[in-house]
């Protein structure tokens, strides 16, 4: 079983028999954007409660899948239980500014997503800036943003690596352990 097939899997079991069924079967069928939906939907009108942890997994599978932007607001609302095992959480959109970021060849935007719980490192959304002045939901890449190393990208097809360096154990400093 590959790891999307396992998370997937994995998020099949916050949800009551029947719509795990249905949510597994768009698995099988390649409905994952309405199995997201569903999941999503199904969380909220059930008022299961989540952890962070588990929110995050959500997050970054709905953005794997290109239905981030659309889930983002749902998932936000559902409610919480906790911060799980207590490494990440997702950024408050109000409160988050982007980050500055230099490109030569392209005007970008870097959006904080995902931040550690534990020190000051932030997984950030990349996007191109568009003609209209905002900039695009289609994401570009990932930044990973720690204060002591210099920020480490990732491409689009490397989310879960950028995720699990995020969610890696945070490096002693000069100040001592952050996590």
């Amino acid at each position: 079983m590959t790891d999307e097939a396992a998370r997937w899997r994995r998020c099949a079991t916050l949800l009551p028999p029947a719509e795990a069924e249905e949510f597994t079967d768009c698995w099988e069928i390649g409905e994952q954007e309405a199995g997201l939906d569903l999941l999503v939907a199904t969380l909220l009108e059930r008022q299961e409660p989540i952890s962070d942890t588990v929110r995050v997994e959500i997050a970054v599978i709905a953005e794997r899948w290109g239905v981030w932007a659309t889930l983002a607001p749902g998932l936000r609302r559902c409610v919480g239980s906790g911060p799980g095992d207590g490494s990440l959480k997702l950024v408050d959109p109000a409160g988050a500014a982007p980050l500055p970021y230099a490109s030569a060849d392209d005007p970008l935007v870097v959006v904080p997503w995902l931040a550690c719980t534990r020190c000051d490192r932030i997984l950030a959304r990349v996007h191109h800036r568009g003609g209209w002045g905002d900039f695009s939901h289609a994401r570009s890449r990932y930044v990973l943003s720690d204060r002591d190393v210099p920020a480490r990208e990732f491409e689009r097809e490397e989310l879960w690596d950028a995720v699990n360096e995020l969610r890696a154990p945070c490096r002693r400093s000069a100040r001592g352990p952050r996590c």
